[in-house]
C-alpha cells in the first residue's frame, strides 16, 4: 500500500460496520444529494488550527467530495506519473479510505492508470482534475467513476469487484459527474464533444443493462459534466440527468426518456438539480448562465408548458442550488449569492460574498454554509433577509463539496482532507 505521510493523532483500527448511522453521507451532496445534514452543533469557526480535529495530506489532485460511512471517509485522487506536472496524461487513477476518528489513510488502491495518446482527450480543464466524481456507496461497496477513463466497484476494505471501461465517448475538460445508486443499478451520465447519453450499469457485475442517447443529438456543443438525482414524481421514480440543450427525466428501470425541458445552447453544465416543492431547480451550464424551475410532471418536450420561472442574473455555472423551506439559494462562480422565492422566482436579497465559487453550498446546524475556492467559508442564517454569521479560512484552493459527519465537517482542499469539529461537543456524545 502506498503510504503518505499523515498528521493525525494516532492510528486506530476498527471494524469495518455497514450499518446505516447518524455520520453517513454516502454520496456527493449528502444521502438525499440536495445537500441537507440533520446534524446538530456543526463548527462556525475555524481556521488552520482552531476546530481541526486532523489534517490528512493526500497525495495528487482530485476535486471529489469526500463520502462517509460509518468510520470510514472514501475519496478520489489521480497521481501524475510525469513528476512536477499534475495534468500529465500519465495518471494513476486511485481510491482512498481514512479512518473518521484520527484522519488515518487506511488503505490506498489504485483501480486504473491512464496513458498519453488520447490527444484532447487527455486533458483537463485547469479547474478540472482526472479524479473529479465522487464516489458514492450502498452500504456494503464503494462505487468509483472516473468518466471514460472506467468505472469501479471495490469492497469496504479496498478489493476490486469489478471495472467497466465501455462507457466510451469524447471528453472535454476532464470528467466532472458522479453516479447515483437506483436499486441494483449504477447510473451515470456521459456527455461528450462527440456525443452525449446515459448509461445504467448493473451495479453486482458492472455490465451494461441500458444505454440511452440523448434526443437532442444536433447540439454545437454537447458536452456537460451532470450528476443525476432520483426523484419521485405522482407514484413514478425519475432519473433526473442534465446533458447539453435539455434537462431529461427518464424512467431508471429502463433508460427511457418520459420527458425533456430544453433550455437553449446551454452546455458543460455541472450543478446537481435539486427538487423540492413540487419543482426542479436546474443550471443550464455556458455561455449564459440561467436557472429554470420545471414542473417534471409533464410527458415529452415540455420546454413551453412546464418551465414555471428562469433567473438569470446571478444563476451558476458551477455549484449547485440549495432549497431550504420556501427558498431556493445559489451562488454564482463569481460569489454573488441569491435568495429566490422557489414558488415564483422573485429575488428576495443579492449579495456579494467576495471570491470565486465552484463547491456547492450545505444546509445543516441550522445554516447555509458556502465555500469558496480560495479556502474561506461563509455561513449565513436562511431567510429572505441576508444574515451572515461568519467567515473561516483554511489554505489551499477548495473546489470540492462539504461532507458532514455527526457534528464536524469534512473539507477537501488541494493538498489535504481536513475534518472541523469542536472536541468537547465530539466527545460529549
Amino acid at each position: 500500500m502506498r503510504r503518505i505521510g499523515l498528521l493525525a493523532v494516532s492510528l486506530c483500527l476498527f471494524s469495518v460496520s455497514s450499518d446505516v448511522i447518524a455520520a453517513d453521507w454516502r454520496e456527493f451532496r449528502g444521502t438525499n444529494g440536495q445537500g441537507h445534514s440533520d446534524a446538530k452543533e456543526l463548527p462556525v469557526e475555524w481556521d488552520q488550527e482552531k476546530n481541526v480535529l486532523w489534517k490528512t495530506p493526500i497525495e495528487g489532485l482530485g476535486w471529489s467530495s469526500p463520502i462517509v460511512l460509518g468510520q470510514q471517509v472514501f475519496l478520489t485522487t489521480a497521481v501524475s506519473q510525469k513528476e512536477g506536472n499534475a495534468f500529465a496524461p500519465e495518471q494513476s487513477l486511485r481510491v482512498l479510505s481514512f479512518d473518521l476518528k484520527t484522519g488515518a489513510i487506511q488503505w490506498d488502491k489504485e483501480v486504473f492508470q491512464q496513458t498519453s495518446g488520447g490527444g484532447s482527450t487527455d486533458r483537463v480543464h485547469n479547474k478540472n482534475s482526472q479524479a473529479s466524481p465522487t464516489p458514492i456507496t450502498d452500504g456494503k461497496f464503494v462505487y468509483v467513476h472516473f468518466g471514460t477513463r472506467g468505472t469501479a466497484c471495490l469492497t469496504l476494505s479496498g478489493d476490486v469487484v469489478w471495472t467497466n471501461q465501455e462507457l466510451k465517448y469524447a471528453p472535454v475538460h476532464g470528467n466532472g459527474g458522479s453516479p447515483i445508486l437506483v436499486d441494483d443499478l449504477l447510473i451515470v451520465s456521459c456527455d461528450g464533444g462527440d456525443k452525449g447519453f446515459i448509461a445504467a450499469l448493473d451495479k453486482t457485475n458492472g455490465k451494461v443493462r441500458w444505454q440511452t442517447p440523448r434526443s437532442l443529438p444536433d447540439m454545437k456543443k454537447t458536452f456537460a459534466f451532470g450528476t443525476p438525482l432520483l426523484i419521485e414524481v405522482n407514484g413514478q421514480s425519475q432519473v433526473i440527468s442534465q446533458g447539453a440543450g435539455a434537462v431529461y427525466g427518464y424512467d431508471p428501470k429502463t433508460g427511457k426518456e418520459i420527458w425533456r425541458a430544453g433550455y437553449g445552447d446551454g452546455y458543460s453544465v455541472i450543478p446537481r438539480p435539486v427538487f423540492a416543492n413540487g419543482l426542479l431547480f436546474v443550471g443550464t451550464g455556458y455561455d449564459q448562465a440561467k436557472l429554470i424551475a420545471v414542473d417534471p410532471t409533464g410527458q415529452g418536450d415540455v420546454t413551453s408548458t412546464h418551465i414555471r420561472w428562469t433567473l438569470t442574473r446571478g444563476a451558476p455555472h458551477t455549484p449547485s442550488p440549495l432549497v431550504v423551506g420556501d427558498e431556493v439559494y445559489v451562488v454564482s462562480d463569481g460569489g454573488i449569492a441569491t435568495c429566490i422565492d422557489s414558488k415564483t422566482g422573485k429575488t428576495h436579497w443579492q449579495e456579494r460574498l467576495g471570491g470565486k465559487y465552484s463547491a456547492s453550498p450545505l444546509f445543516a446546524n441550522g445554516l447555509i454554509y458556502f465555500q469558496a475556492e480560495e479556502g474561506e467559508g461563509i455561513i449565513i442564517k436562511p431567510g429572505t433577509e441576508f444574515t451572515e454569521v461568519g467567515r473561516n479560512k483554511l489554505e489551499g484552493r477548495t473546489f470540492a463539496s462539504y461532507a458532514v459527519a455527526d457534528s464536524t465537517l469534512l473539507i477537501r482542499t488541494e493538498k489535504n482532507l481536513y475534518r472541523i469539529g469542536e472536541a468537547k461537543k465530539l466527545a460529549a456524545k
